[in-house]
């Protein structure tokens, strides 16, 4: 048994009426705990809708769906630092335009 192995404690989790061992870190538990709920809805809904019947599809259109909103909130994400960093570069550039008559008079 590995050091990790030892330090994890086993959680159970219910996903569409299945129940599920994990081994999981303590201090993980709770995110744990969450993306499986998160996951439980999400299979849910994509079993509701009447068009996939086999557990196997689902969890993979539910892998899919969650990985998709993934990637578009990092893209997103990297958008907002494209825009913050192009507004720090103009403050700097504002700020180094302001200092450069006081240079001016230091020399």
């Amino acid at each position: 048994m590995s050091p990790a192995e030892k330090d994890a404690s086993r959680v159970s989790i219910r996903i569409l009426e299945r129940e599920y061992l994990i081994a999981c870190p303590p201090h993980e538990r709770k995110a744990l705990l969450d993306a499986a709920e998160l996951l439980n809805v999400k299979m849910g809904e994509i079993r509701d809708s009447g068009k996939l019947v086999s557990l196997d599809r689902i969890a993979v259109m539910a892998a899919l769906n969650l990985a998709n909103e993934v990637l578009k909130s990092q893209i997103k994400d990297r958008r907002g630092d494209s825009k913050a960093g192009m507004r720090v570069r103009a403050l700097r550039e504002r700020i180094d335009g302001a200092l450069k008559p006081s240079r001016k008079l230091d020399n």
